[in-house]
C-alpha cells in the first residue's frame, strides 16, 4: 500500500543547511498538519520528532531494488501519512546518496535507482522538489570533513584528483530527478542563496506563504578545526572507538585553535578549475526547462 499521497520532496543535499531546514519543520509540525500536509524527516543532529528511516539502495545492491528496498520505502512513506492530510512534505538529504563516494571520484552513483524507488513507493506525483547545490570544492571539502569526524579516513590528498575528476555533477542529478521524480516543477537553490528556512518552505510548497511559520533559533554548529580533525583522526587510527559525546568533546577542546593545517585542501589551480566546472554547471541547470535556479 502506498501512501497516496502527493509530495513536495526537499531532496537535501549533504552539507547545504538540510539541518536547518528540518528544524524549522520540527518547530512548526503542528501548523503544517493543520494546514493539511504531512511531514517526514529523520533524526539526524538531534532535531526534534524525526523518525524517517527511508533506506535506498546503494552501489553494491542497486539490483535488490524492487524485493529489497521497495517494499519498506512503500510501507514508510504509507506510516507518515494520515487521513486529514492532501498532501506529504518529505525531507531527507541522502535521497541522491552518500557522500562516501566522492573520493572514488563518483557523484553519487546510485541516485538513479534510488529516486527511481522513492517514485515507486510514493504511488502518487511529485509536485514540487527543492534541491540545493554547493560549489563542488566546498561541498567535497565539508563531506570529507563531516565523515571524519567520527570515523577513520583517509588523508584528504588521496582522494583529490578522483575529486577533481569526479565522473558527473549537479546537472546529471537534475536530470534525474525529472526523469524518475516526474516533478512538475524543481527549485535550484545555490548555497548561498538559501536564506531562511521558512522562506525555502515557501519555495517548496508555494500555498505556504499564507500560513505563518516559525524560523527556528539559530543552532551553533561548531565544525572540527584542523587540530581537532589531526587528534580524532590520530584516535581513530590508533584503534579507539569514540561515542559521539567524545567526539563532540575533542572538538570544543580544540575549538580555539584556527591555524590551518592543511588536513583539506585544494591547491589554487585545483579550485579554479572545481569553480570553473560549477560555473559551467549552473549555466547548464538555469538552461532547462522546469527549473528555477536562484543563483
Amino acid at each position: 500500500m502506498t501512501s497516496g499521497k502527493p509530495l513536495y520532496v526537499h531532496l537535501g543535499a549533504h552539507r547545504t543547511g538540510t539541518s536547518s531546514f528540518q528544524m524549522m519543520l520540527a518547530e512548526n509540525c503542528d501548523v503544517l498538519r493543520a494546514a493539511g500536509y504531512d511531514v517526514a524527516y529523520p533524526g539526524r543532529d538531534d532535531i526534534p520528532h524525526g523518525d524517517l528511516r527511508l533506506r535506498l539502495p546503494q552501489p553494491r545492491n542497486t539490483g535488490k531494488w524492487e524485493a529489497t528496498f521497495l517494499p519498506g520505502a512503500t510501507k514508510e512513506l504509507a506510516r507518515h501519512a494520515t487521513a486529514d492530510t492532501h498532501a506529504m512534505i518529505l525531507s531527507e538529504e541522502n535521497i541522491p546518496g552518500k557522500m562516501i563516494h566522492f573520493p572514488n571520484g563518483q557523484f553519487y552513483p546510485a541516485a538513479e535507482k534510488r529516486l527511481h524507488v522513492l517514485a515507486a513507493a510514493a504511488g502518487a506525483p511529485v509536485l514540487r522538489a527543492v534541491l540545493v547545490v554547493r560549489d563542488y570544492a566546498g561541498l567535497y571539502i565539508s563531506a570529507y570533513r563531516k565523515r571524519a569526524e567520527d570515523n577513520p579516513s583517509p588523508p584528504f590528498a588521496e582522494g583529490r584528483q578522483n575529486m577533481l575528476k569526479m565522473d558527473r555533477g549537479w546537472p546529471d542529478l537534475v536530470r534525474l530527478v525529472f526523469k524518475h521524480l516526474g516533478v512538475q516543477e524543481l527549485v535550484v537553490i545555490e548555497y548561498g542563496r538559501r536564506g531562511r528556512s521558512v522562506d525555502m518552505a515557501g519555495m517548496l510548497v508555494p500555498d505556504l506563504a499564507d500560513v505563518s511559520l516559525v524560523e527556528p533559533a539559530r543552532r551553533m554548529n561548531h565544525s572540527a578545526t584542523d587540530a581537532a580533525m589531526i587528534e580524532l583522526q590520530k584516535r581513530y587510527h590508533a584503534g579507539e572507538k569514540l561515542a559521539r559525546g567524545d567526539w563532540q568533546q575533542i572538538i570544543a577542546e580544540h575549538r580555539d585553535d584556527r591555524a590551518s593545517y592543511g588536513v583539506s585542501e585544494f591547491s589554487k589551480r585545483q579550485k579554479r578549475i572545481l569553480d570553473g566546472r560549477y560555473a559551467e554547471h549552473l549555466d547548464e541547470i538555469a538552461a532547462m526547462p522546469a527549473v528555477m535556479l536562484l543563483r
